[in-house]
């Protein structure tokens, strides 16, 4: 009876130790021995990363500058002004470490876009509240990052 023994590699079983190990061979240019197929998923997933970041940011960013904009309610327009200044400074210093993520800014405005309103629509529209369908200002960078649109 032949029995098989799935063994996990170091990526499956110890991830910090092979990042430690990665490293030090690539160090040490022991390139013959780098375990190139995770490092190569590791870096991908780098970028895939810093865009998730940028969107959720400009996610955020966009529900509560769609609060301030479009609902009455003065007791909380400080907490909404917080958050926006907030997310406005994540993500320029998001920006300002990987400035090759600004190409990717019109995709990442318009998914963004869609989950901000559909959230804002379910949490206020109920509350009779109403949102328009577009984003009505300004979507560049600049201005997303400095326009006070509620003014």
């Amino acid at each position: 009876m032949t029995q098989t023994v799935a063994r996990k590699s170091l990526y499956e079983s110890d991830y910090l130790l092979w990042v430690q190990e990665t490293i030090a061979k690539l160090k040490a240019r022991d390139f013959d021995h780098v375990d190139f197929e995770n490092l190569i998923e590791e870096i991908e997933d780098l970028g895939r990363s810093e865009k998730r970041e940028i969107k959720s940011r400009l996610k955020t960013l966009l529900e509560h500058l769609l609060k301030r904009i479009y609902i009455d309610m003065p007791d909380c327009f400080n907490g909404w002004e917080n958050t926006i200044e907030e997310q406005r400074e994540e993500i320029i210093e998001e920006l300002m470490d990987s400035p090759s993520l600004k190409r990717f800014w019109d995709e990442l405005f318009d998914m963004s876009w869609q989950g901000a309103l559909r959230k804002v629509r379910k949490e206020y529209q109920p509350k009779g509240f109403s949102f328009p369908d577009t984003w009505q200002f300004n979507r560049d960078i600049d201005s997303m990052l400095n326009d006070t649109f509620w003014e």
